[in-house]
């Protein structure tokens, strides 16, 4: 596992924007990637960056909801990742959580493949 620790969220009007940023204590982490939690619902996959395994490229997934919207970013060392959020709507408004795996994962967007988590920071959107 590594520790990581992700940047402080905010609150920001609908059509707003934020960016959030999450540094990992160690790099090369093959699999990283941004889930969100809203009050009385589950986690969920927003987007994550996952090393190919067979090749020097890597591949970016996206929650449908977000497509478009959010973009994810990767410093070369691969210990830190950003997350661009733009037209943010209230329906994104949740607790952020920054993951990694040190492999690459099969299902990017699926919680349960990851085994290091950030302490997670609150994004609200008001509208």
């Amino acid at each position: 596992q590594v520790q990581l620790v992700e940047s402080a969220g905010g609150s920001v009007q609908a059509g707003g924007w934020l960016r959030l940023s999450c540094v990992a204590a160690r790099g090369s982490n093959k699999s990283m990637g941004w889930f969100r939690q809203a009050p009385g619902k589950v986690r969920e996959g927003v987007v994550a960056i996952v090393d190919d395994r067979y090749s020097d490229s890597s591949s970016t997934w996206y929650a449908v909801s977000v497509k478009g919207r959010f973009t994810l970013s990767q410093d070369n060392a691969k210990t830190t990742v950003y997350l661009q959020m733009n037209s943010l709507t209230p329906e994104d408004t949740a607790m952020y959580y920054c993951a990694a795996n040190a492999q690459s994962v099969g299902q990017p967007l699926q919680s349960s493949n990851y085994g290091s988590w950030g302490q997670g920071t609150q994004v609200t959107v008001s509208s």
